[in-house]
């Protein structure tokens, strides 16, 4: 009945068991048992672990974006199901969904051209298609078109400490104009935030052989964990190892100078 576990497994055999049985009684009280029952059943451990924190201990408080399910046990379906609901019913939502989609897994070139396609009409000004759009030019290195973008969206309150606006930093500094570049990074630099764009101003800096600069961004990030509530260390954990690693390899450097 559970799949992809021993029988020799001793008490952790019945400790997954009983943890599986749990969280499929919970899910069913909820009314969320189909959607969770696969995810339980072919990932055990994994599964019941996502499940207790998305529904169990997160609250609703801290509750985040829920967990799709069907991407984590099968990407391609979730793909293949958007590509048929765009084939049925041809519409703006359907057709961003879909290169969201795109996107995320990679395909960047589809991702642009259902983009281009769709920013027409009454949605040529959709913020949320041009933000993403803008990532698969910065993707694809067509940096004059992703800054064009930005010049498009900046005056969105959502545009300061955006991922579009990091992205925008950097494709400044790619076709030159690092000074353009360096106002933008130290316009995303806020304590407690920002963590992914303060880093990779970090790398701008480190790039330009300002190792000291570069060296205090990477310790101001580090020194700010500590104070940070579980969903912040969570959501900043990539660029916190990223960070260590810089410190440590700008170390390493001023030590073989």
């Amino acid at each position: 009945m559970f799949p992809f576990i021993g029988e020799g497994g001793g008490y952790y055999y019945y400790i997954i068991v009983g943890l599986q049985i749990f969280c499929g009684y919970h899910a069913y009280q909820r009314g969320n048992l189909q959607r969770w029952i696969w995810l339980i059943v072919f990932l055990p451990v994994i599964g019941s672990a996502i499940y207790l924190f998305s529904e169990v201990f997160s609250g609703q408080r801290m509750r985040g974006p829920k967990i799709d399910v069907g991407a984590i046990i099968n990407p391609g379906a979730k793909i293949k199901k958007l590509e048929d609901d765009l084939r049925f019913t041809d519409t703006f939502a359907n057709r961003i969904k879909l290169a969201d989609a795109y996107l995320a897994s990679g395909q960047t070139d589809k991702a642009v051209e259902l983009y281009e396609t769709s920013l027409t009409g009454t949605f040529a000004d959709n913020e949320h298609a041009l933000s993403q759009l803008m990532t698969g030019y910065y993707n694809q290195n067509r940096y004059e078109d992703a800054i064009a973008i930005a010049n498009k969206i900046n005056r969105s309150q959502k545009f300061p400490k955006s991922k579009a606006h990091m992205l925008y930093a950097m494709a400044l500094e790619n076709t030159g104009q690092t000074e353009l570049a360096e106002k933008e990074f130290k316009a995303m630099k806020g304590r407690y935030s920002c963590f992914e764009q303060r880093y990779q101003y970090g790398l701008f800096l480190k790039r330009a052989a300002r190792y000291d600069d570069a060296h205090r961004i990477f310790t101001e990030i580090i020194d700010e964990v500590p104070h940070l509530g579980p969903i912040e260390k969570k959501t900043g954990r990539e660029w916190f190892g990223k960070s260590r690693e810089q410190l440590k390899a700008i170390a390493n450097e001023s030590v073989n100078k």
